[in-house]
């Protein structure tokens, strides 16, 4: 249970530390790398698909806490109108 705690708290601090920008930039490459084989070698095939799986996750992690970050402070402007 304690290590489940400490892997959430590790995901969550790496989530944070997610610069979109780069994350699809390597996106990019790896499906150019896929585009670019003529016979694609399985085993690095595997590699890259699940490197790419960890970017989409990671980012989809991050756009959620910018969204949370988004709606607070929208509540916050709304509060401080109120």
């Amino acid at each position: 249970m304690l290590e489940n705690k400490k892997t959430n708290m590790t995901n969550a601090k790496n989530s944070n530390e997610v610069n979109l920008n780069e994350t699809l930039k390597k996106l990019e490459v790896i499906s150019s790398w896929f585009d670019s084989q003529r016979e694609v070698d399985v085993e690095e095939g595997l590699k890259k698909v699940k490197e790419g799986a960890e970017l989409i996750k990671a980012s989809k992690e991050r756009l959620s806490e910018i969204e949370n970050e988004f709606e607070e402070v929208k509540k916050g402007m709304a509060d401080d109108g109120d």
